[in-house]
């Protein structure tokens, strides 16, 4: 396998913002394999694997969460990393730990934290996915955090490019450990932030025909879907009709693969370093301009048929209401938080709400459900549509 010469290199990484003595100690593992197994052994990863990805809470064992969402994104991008030379250890651990912060109900939740920490800085799930690996996660007996590479850090707090007016929870590890937050990242960073595109628009589609909120008619409106539609159809005339429609989705993953690593092909060409990545002013990593026309046009029809989707809508407000009451409800009486976070809950505003915030953020859709039961003595309605 090639190795490009803009490719991240782990042997010229540039540290870890706190020094270590374990080379060697656990394996003969890179620093980005370190950085990737630090992250799937966190425990934030595994809550993952019940926090909403599109639907809030299903019923159905084959919706689609974050956990999963993240392994999908995995798998693109390392595809894509190999086919262009880049470091796929860095690529995978950029693609799995890149939902981290996202609080329970995706961003319904999120937006619920948004407006309960308006006094305190605000939210923002990618800077919370930073604080989260960075300052939260504690498995090590030396310092806080996974300790993570300068270089999935930086991936992360870029993952959808510069960083102009970086938030409270951002700023704050960029002023212990700078991650020059100006310039675009790694080119590993950026594949990851193409392949969470093409995960989640393709497999979106797969979940909204599942559960009845799309239907094929509809998304045949959108011509080069149809296009590759009425060629599923020809070369496989006699399938069923679920197996049409996934093989639909697998063709159009393939398509937008097959097109950013041409096009990253062309806009890499003269480059020769990751420092020229980073400095080149622009995003190298992407589709090319016919195949991003046809993902906005994809995003806004999920928009418009998925996303704000009537029920969507309505579930999404008794999960925003879920957050608003538990950040009040642990806001008011300080012993409704468990005890080793009332231990360390500080007296002082903002580092007092934001440290609350941080205890919902971390929660699963289903302990976020379970605690408003406990403290309001009854069970949230209307948080399932599917």
């Amino acid at each position: 396998m090639h190795t490009a010469p803009y490719a991240s290199d782990p042997a010229a990484s540039r540290g870890r913002e706190f020094p270590e003595e374990r080379a060697g100690s656990r394996g003969p593992r890179s620093e980005f394999q370190r950085d990737r197994d630090r992250i799937v052994h966190s425990i934030a990863f595994r809550r993952l694997r019940s926090k909403t990805q599109v639907f809030i809470a299903p019923d159905g064992d084959h919706y689609r969460t974050r956990l999963t969402h993240s392994l999908e994104v995995a798998q693109v991008g390392r595809v894509i990393a190999r086919e262009l030379g880049l470091n796929e250890d860095l690529t995978e651990a950029l693609c799995l730990g890149h939902d981290i912060g996202h609080p329970p109900f995706g961003h319904a939740g999120e937006k619920a934290l948004e407006q309960a920490m308006v006094h305190a800085g605000g939210y923002d799930h990618n800077a919370q996915g930073l604080r989260t690996l960075a300052r939260l996660e504690g498995p090590y007996c030396d310092h806080d955090g996974l300790n993570l590479t300068w270089e999935t850090l930086e991936g992360l707090a870029k993952h959808n490019g510069p960083v102009a007016a970086p938030s409270w929870a951002l700023a704050e590890i960029d002023q212990a450990f700078s991650l020059e937050l100006s310039t675009w990242p790694s080119l590993e960073a950026q594949v990851a932030a193409v392949a969470d595109d093409i995960a989640y628009d393709n497999h979106d589609i797969d979940d909204g025909l599942r559960a009845g909120f799309l239907s094929l008619d509809d998304l045949l409106s959108l011509d080069w879907l149809a296009d590759q539609w009425r060629e599923v159809e020809r070369r496989f005339p006699h399938a069923p009709r679920d197996r049409q429609q996934r093989e639909l989705v697998r063709t159009q993953i393939g398509l937008m693969v097959n097109d950013v690593i041409t096009q990253t092909r062309a806009q890499t060409s003269g480059i020769m370093s990751v420092d020229e990545v980073r400095t080149a002013g622009r995003q190298l990593a992407t589709f090319t301009p016919a195949m991003r026309e046809h993902e906005r046009r994809l995003k806004r029809f999920m928009y418009d048929r998925l996303y704000y989707h009537d029920e969507q809508i309505a579930t999404a407000e008794h999960a925003r209401d879920v957050i608003a009451r538990l950040f009040a409800a642990y806001h008011q009486d300080e012993t409704n938080l468990p005890s080793p976070w009332l231990a360390s809950l500080p007296k002082q505003e903002p580092e007092r709400s934001r440290h609350i915030a941080d205890f919902i953020a971390g929660m699963t859709d289903r302990y976020a459900i379970d605690q408003c039961r406990r403290i309001y003595g009854r069970a949230p309605e209307g948080l399932s549509n599917v």
